[in-house]
């Protein structure tokens, strides 16, 4: 497959797993945590770059649905793990400037030594990972059946199915689908 849209075709990461900790630059000049980021009820973690465009289709659904999980107790962040050398589309400068012109309802931090992409060992971006209450892993999947476009008449709200589950429950759904998208740009 190509480097720059792949299907995520590893094992999928195996649920209950304790989410690795972090501290990241935000595009608002803070520093966020894992701790910082997570709601009472959970927390998506959301491995994102600014130049993929399944990312570019999917964001305004992506902050759509994290303003609503937010309401239930779960809190969200966006990851760009991405060579910034490379792909100088998603510098830090240019995260800012798309952060400040979509308003992002998340924090957006970056991943400079790429550490905590392989900490979570995510593959692609948009990939989604959703957590419980206790930091554990519930949720694997895509967003939705979308991918880069609008999704088919009655399609689920995946992600933010599985999240509201995880905030009443505490359990994430049985079946997950994995991600596509952009492969991580490595350094």
């Amino acid at each position: 497959m190509s480097q720059s849209a792949v299907k995520d075709q590893k094992q999928p990461v195996r649920l209950g797993w304790q989410a690795a900790p972090f501290r990241l630059k935000g595009t608002d000049g803070k520093f966020y945590t894992l701790n910082e980021a997570r709601g009472p009820k959970g927390l998506a973690v959301i491995f994102m770059c600014n130049h993929c465009p399944y990312v570019k289709g999917a964001l305004d659904r992506i902050m759509k649905d994290m303003e609503e999980l937010k309401t239930l107790g779960i809190g969200s962040i966006a990851i760009m793990s991405n060579d910034v050398e490379n792909y100088p589309n998603d510098s830090f400068e240019n995260m800012q400037k798309l952060a400040a012109e979509k308003k992002l309802p998340f924090p957006y931090v970056i991943d400079t030594t790429q550490e905590v992409a392989r900490a979570y060992d995510a593959a692609c971006t948009p990939e989604f990972y959703g957590f419980d209450a206790n930091l554990k892993l519930a949720y694997h999947g895509r967003l939705d059946a979308g991918g880069k476009s609008t999704p088919p008449p009655g399609a689920k709200r995946e992600l933010f199915e599985a999240m509201k589950m995880i905030a009443e429950t505490g359990r994430g759904p049985s079946e997950q689908h994995t991600s596509i998208g952009c492969s991580i740009k490595w350094k």
